[in-house]
Formats: C-alpha cells, sequence, structure tokens
C-alpha cells in the first residue's frame, strides 16, 4: 500500500480534533469525508478506518512512540508512524518519518503485548473494573472482542420487506450479505459499504443496527394492538423496532429527555412506513405520571457506561470516566423506581443496557426487586449477551413481570 500524503493530513487533523478537542470521533470522521471531492471509496476507507484504528490504539501506540498527551501534530506523525510499521506499511520519504525506529517499534510491540492494559489499549482504572466485575478470565477475552471492528448488521423492516427481497435488492448493488442463524430480521454485510446511499435505505427498507440491540425489542413480548413505553427512546431504533414487530396495531409512546432525538425518530419512523410511534419528551414528571399503570409492557433502554459498545465508539474509552460510572448507577436505579410505575397489573417490564458490568446489570435488576417499587414485580428471565461469545455488541436485558 501507498500512502497519499493528502489523505495522511486527513486523518492527522482528524486525530488532532479527537485527541486534544475531546470532538467526537464519528462527528469529526464525517466531516473529513466531506473534504475533497476527488476521493474515491477506498480513499474514504482509507480515512475512516485509520482514524479509528489510531482512536482504538491510542494508549499502546503512544506508549511505543513514547509520547505523552495533550499531543502535538509530531506526536501524532510518530504515532502514524508506528501504525503504518505495524501494519506493514513501507513509510515514504516524507520529513515527518525520518529515524522512525522500525525494528525498535516491533519489538516494543511485542513486550507491551505481555501486559493487557497495553496490549488492549485502555485506562488502568478500565482494567482494573473489568477484572473485579468479570473475573481474570472473562474480562481478558471480552475486552479482546470489543477492541475488534464491528460487523455492520442491517435490521430488516419488515413492514415493508422481507429479508429475502432486502438480500436480492443489495446484492444486485454488489453488497453481498448473509443471514445470522438466531436473529430473524438481521443481514450481516460481507464487507463494508455506504448503505445509506442505498434507494432500499432512503425507501426505509432497513436501518443499521447491532444483532445484540435487535434482541431487546424481541425480549419484551409484544404484540399487535398493545400499548409500549419506550422509556428512554432516543432516536428510536429500537421503538422502530417494536413498531415493525405490532405490525403498526396498537400504540409505541416514545419518551426522551432529548427533544431532539424524538425529532429525528420521527423523521426515521415516516421513512419507515412505521405511523403508530408517538413523542412525547420529556420536559416534567406530569408526562411519567399521566402514564401511570397504563401501558401493557415498558421498555427501559436505560443510560449506561456503554462498555458494550467500545467496539463501534472507541473514543468511549477515552472520554468515560469512572466518577461517570458512579453517577449513572444511581440514575438506572431512579428510572427503575420511577419508570417502572407505568406498567399495568399483568404488564410486563424490560431492563435493558448495552453494558458488560454485573453492577449495572443484574445488580440493579436485584435492587430493583428488592425495593417498595419493586414488591408488584416478579423476575422471569435474563440475558447477558457478551462480545467475546456472540461476535456483537455487550448486552443485557431482564424480563419482568408486574403481579
Amino acid at each position: 500500500m501507498r500512502l497519499h500524503r493528502n489523505i495522511c493530513f486527513a486523518v492527522i487533523d482528524g486525530l488532532m480534533l479527537i485527541f486534544n478537542e475531546g470532538q467526537y470521533a464519528d462527528k469529526v470522521i464525517q466531516q473529513l469525508l466531506k473534504r475533497d471531492k476527488r476521493w474515491g471509496a477506498r480513499d474514504r476507507a482509507f480515512v475512516a478506518e485509520t482514524t479509528y484504528d489510531i482512536v482504538r490504539w491510542k494508549r499502546l501506540y503512544a506508549e511505543i512512540a513514547d509520547v505523552k498527551e495533550p499531543f502535538d501534530r509530531d506526536n501524532i506523525w510518530r504515532m502514524f508512524a508506528v501504525w503504518a510499521t505495524l501494519k506493514g506499511i513501507k513509510l515514504p520519504d516524507w520529513p515527518y518519518f525520518e529515524n522512525t525506529p522500525t525494528r525498535k517499534i516491533k519489538g516494543r510491540f511485542d513486550e507491551l503485548s505481555k501486559i493487557r492494559k497495553f496490549k488492549e489499549s485502555i485506562p488502568d482504572w478500565m482494567d482494573e473494573l473489568g477484572e473485579k466485575e468479570l473475573g481474570n478470565e472473562v474480562w481478558t477475552k471480552e475486552i479482546s472482542a470489543l477492541n475488534e471492528q464491528a460487523d455492520v448488521i442491517l435490521r430488516v423492516n419488515t413492514l415493508k420487506t422481507t429479508k429475502e427481497k432486502l438480500q436480492a435488492i443489495l446484492f444486485d448493488l454488489d453488497i453481498e450479505t448473509d443471514f445470522i442463524p438466531n436473529y430473524p430480521d438481521a443481514l450481516k454485510l460481507k464487507e463494508r459499504a455506504n448503505v445509506f446511499q442505498t434507494e432500499a435505505f432512503k425507501d426505509g427498507h432497513f436501518e443499521v443496527q447491532d444483532a445484540s440491540s435487535q434482541l431487546v425489542a424481541k425480549f419484551l413480548n409484544v404484540e399487535p394492538g398493545m400499548r409500549v413505553v419506550d422509556a428512554c427512546a432516543g432516536a428510536g431504533g429500537k421503538a422502530l423496532h417494536l413498531a415493525a414487530l405490532m405490525e403498526n396495531k396498537g400504540q409505541v409512546i416514545a419518551l426522551d429527555i432529548y427533544g431532539n432525538k424524538l425529532n429525528e425518530l420521527k423523521r426515521r419512523a415516516k421513512r419507515n412506513g412505521v405511523f403508530n410511534v408517538e413523542t412525547r419528551a420529556i420536559d416534567s414528571t406530569k408526562v411519567i405520571k399521566k402514564l401511570y399503570d397504563t401501558a401493557d409492557r415498558v421498555l427501559i433502554d436505560a443510560p449506561c457506561s456503554g462498555l458494550g459498545v467500545l467496539r463501534r465508539n472507541p473514543d468511549a474509552k477515552w472520554k468515560l470516566q469512572p466518577e461517570f460510572i458512579d453517577k449513572i448507577k444511581k440514575t438506572q436505579q431512579e428510572i427503575l423506581q420511577q419508570y417502572s410505575r407505568m406498567v399495568k397489573s399483568g404488564g410486563q417490564m424490560v431492563y435493558a443496557t448495552c453494558s458488560i458490568l454485573p453492577s449495572e446489570n443484574q445488580d440493579q435488576v436485584k435492587a430493583f426487586l428488592a425495593s417498595e417499587a419493586g414488591e408488584d414485580f416478579t423476575f422471569v428471565k435474563d440475558e447477558k449477551l457478551l462480545a467475546h461469545i456472540t461476535g456483537f455488541d455487550g448486552f443485557y436485558m431482564a424480563l419482568l413481570q408486574k403481579k
């Protein structure tokens, strides 16, 4: 592979923004890809994948390059040289790569690969927390899996098409996909492609949604005609899935504290041909109180550390702080206490997170069931999805029934 100057410059500029200004990697990459209209698909893929790669392995590459934060431009070129050397890419004769110690880089990599926090490129506190909560063996396998690049998974919109039809349409566009056993609405791309440019996407035939995330709506046992509340709906990936499972019959009430996310859900619902979703911003406690004892089903896809989705958000490793996890655990329990009151007698509730930590998952459910608010509920079942076992995102979901 030959490195091209303007494309490498884009990567360096992007890393400066992500590492030094705290900007989100996905937003930065979106901007970078608009930089040069002459770039082809291969150039754009190089910019996106190389940027994500260096973000993912920041700690390891910085240690090998012997540079410390805040990184100046030369530091980031040194990290880039480490990345290229480890990928077996010949460094061009550019001033940024003068005196790059290629052999030393490989030796240092072998040395640091014996220490998990460097090998997996994670902060000390995260390594300690993962081992404490999951045990040494499981954490070692899990963090390794969470450092792999995520597959692109589509969720077929069954209101508009079938899995077989969508697979055929994409095949005609040279986008090959596989079915995934036990994931009834999922198609996995064999190679990464910009599926958002396809007519099939614009016509609402699919959404991009990880396979683990696709299991959550199914776990809620919804049926057409029910009243369902998605209590932390965000931009609505799971609300849209619930609507499809309910065949557009009944009502899905999508709640969130962020009105702008619900506006995005409205746009997506229109594209998906979904018309049984109603959005309500939680701007006061009245919004929840009005729904007490009215819902057949309630989904609480709770805010969490996001440790299960590091494959698609590698910069979260550097943004996340231990204090945030302590704080979010309090929020999770408060949400359970309040939002559970929307379930009517005989109804069901799912508590879900995209975290792999028992303290955000099983422990929260146990604490809820032991509380006064939880006395009316019985535990039905739960599912712990770990990336190193499924090959997809880490997730947790628990089903509870109101007496």
